[in-house]
């Protein structure tokens, strides 16, 4: 099955959820002529791919945050603040862009541009905008810290081993912008962080890998910049202690702290998470002075991780 959307009328739909809930149960391929489109879209069916005009034009955009009060009195929280929701097998995205409007943290809490769940899931040449908790890679961790913590859509799904790829991509946030449990392979994408006036001002992930998982996130030929002072910015912190995030000749800009890696106060995380580089460069890449739980790969370790292992089915 196959639709065209437009804004303009010239087409099968003119928002894009009409044209996702009209697709069969066994999914589908949708056009996305250019346009902004203010609406919240949510896939739940399997084998979905979304097809944009342009990567810059074609918008999709919502505004909700964390701190936002909803009808039953309580704040919306992390995971029902998202734009863009997938929670589907074998989805595909290109040349989109996916906003959180909602602004920076330390005025709106967390807001998630793309909530994506789901095994076999690609997103290439896409625009992911937001501040804090832009990309969450679901799923969620095996528990919550704080009892409703996990309030949204999958708080009470099966936790299962899913693999995700990121492909010419370029990310914006602040504040633990790429975040989750899934196997996370992100190829030549641009992470870029945004400065909001503090001593640190951003952390480009916050893996929440499950214990015995053989990949985390890995990222190759990405490029970590952004608008920020030097020396403001962390590679990575571990939403959970089993964390692995991994960078393979990524090229790293002067804004990183030197220690490149915190350990957001978990003492226990120095014997569990696995955060490494491999031949990056830029002026930030030097290790001299990198967190002792960090490392730098060897050769051979370098070369065994590849996009076939990490997105493995």
């Amino acid at each position: 099955m196959f639709f065209r959307v437009s804004k303009s009328g010239n087409a099968d739909f003119t928002n894009i959820q009409d044209a996702i809930n009209a697709l069969p149960a066994d999914g589908g391929m949708i056009f996305i002529s250019s346009g902004t489109y203010k609406e919240r879209v949510e896939i739940l069916k399997p084998n979905v791919t979304l097809i944009g005009e342009n990567a810059t034009d074609t918008i999709i955009t919502e505004g909700y945050y964390a701190l936002e009060m909803m009808p039953d009195g309580f704040k919306r929280g992390t995971f029902r603040s998202y734009t863009f929701f997938v929670n589907a097998n074998h989805f595909k995205a290109f040349n989109l862009t996916f906003e959180n409007s909602s602004g920076f943290g330390t005025k709106v809490g967390q807001a998630v541009a793309v909530y994506a769940e789901g095994d076999d899931i690609l997103f290439k040449n896409c625009i992911m905008l937001g501040h804090q908790d832009t990309l969450f890679t679901g799923p969620l961790p095996l528990s919550e810290k704080e009892k409703g913590g996990f309030t949204g859509p999958t708080e009470n799904a099966p936790r299962r081993k899913v693999h995700q790829c990121y492909e010419d991509c370029y990310i914006e946030g602040e504040v633990d912008f790429i975040f989750g449990s899934a196997a996370a392979y992100f190829l030549n994408c641009t992470l870029f962080a945004l400065d909001r006036g503090e001593e640190v001002n951003a952390y480009y992930t916050a893996p929440s890998t499950y214990e015995g998982q053989e990949f985390g996130y890995v990222f190759e030929s990405c490029k970590f910049t952004g608008n920020c002072p030097p020396r403001s910015v962390y590679l990575s912190r571990p939403w959970r202690i089993h964390a692995k995030c991994v960078l393979l000749r990524c090229e790293l800009d002067d804004e990183l702290i030197p220690e490149g890696f915190f350990d957001w106060n978990k003492p226990e995380s120095h014997e569990t998470v696995q955060y490494a580089e491999y031949k990056c460069t830029g002026s930030g890449a030097n290790r001299s002075h990198r967190a002792s739980f960090s490392r730098e790969l060897t050769d051979s370790e370098a070369a065994a991780i590849t996009r076939e292992r990490v997105l493995s089915f």
